[in-house]
């Protein structure tokens, strides 16, 4: 019973989000069309300018290589780069190959009940 009610939570908070973010982009898009409609250019040109300045600085201070989680797992050095040797053609190339999973059989998957 517990676990019904906490897929039916999590699907509130999905359908939630969705509805959130469709009434932001909503409200997004009247703002332009009313800012174009006004041929406030200027004010238009400083919001996008401003919008991408945000995003610039989203990715600037995103930690999109997980650098403190590999530093406090203990850091692993990078396999060495042979793009030199590969294109010397002086030696073969290093293949290094990460396995993440094991080879066991899947389970099969469960069928929902509606």
């Amino acid at each position: 019973m517990s676990r019904n009610y906490s897929r039916a939570a999590a699907d509130g908070v999905r359908k939630r989000r969705r509805r959130n973010s469709l009434l932001i982009t909503g409200a997004a898009m009247a703002v332009i069309i009313v800012l174009l409609v006004t041929e406030q250019v200027a004010l238009l040109y400083l919001i996008a300018t401003l919008g991408v300045v945000a995003l610039l600085l989203v990715v600037a201070f995103s930690d999109l290589e997980d650098r403190r989680e590999a530093v406090v797992a203990g850091a692993v050095p990078a396999p060495a780069d042979d793009s030199a040797a590969i294109g010397d053609r002086s030696g073969a190339p290093r293949v290094t190959t990460a396995t993440y999973a094991t080879n066991a059989p899947r389970r099969p998957k469960r069928r929902t009940k509606r």
